[in-house]
């Protein structure tokens, strides 16, 4: 699996193909994780997860905020990097 990096999302690409994308619009410093979509059929194999790390280490290596709408990535921040959700199923870090 290859990860690849644009300006606001990431791309997961497995032999040639796009099969999942994180998306992170940024507005005054503040980028929002407002997408997490994996192909159906690699579902369960952590690459959703890996998108949203990944998107969270650009987000603070570029010295933005983090937040997620993105239910996934709320989630995933929640567990991950121990923030409060709040309804409906945002977090900020």
């Amino acid at each position: 699996m290859e990860y690849i990096t644009y300006k606001n999302r990431i791309a997961a690409v497995e032999d040639g193909e796009e099969v999942g994308e994180v998306t992170f619009p940024e507005r005054d410093g503040v980028y929002v994780i407002n997408h997490t979509y994996v192909d159906d059929r690699l579902r369960g194999q952590g690459i959703a997860s890996e998108l949203v790390r990944r998107a969270v280490e650009e987000i603070e290596r570029r010295g933005g905020r983090v937040e997620a709408t993105c239910s996934y990535a709320a989630l995933w921040l929640a567990r991950n990097r121990g923030c409060e959700l709040t309804s409906p199923l945002s977090c900020e870090i």
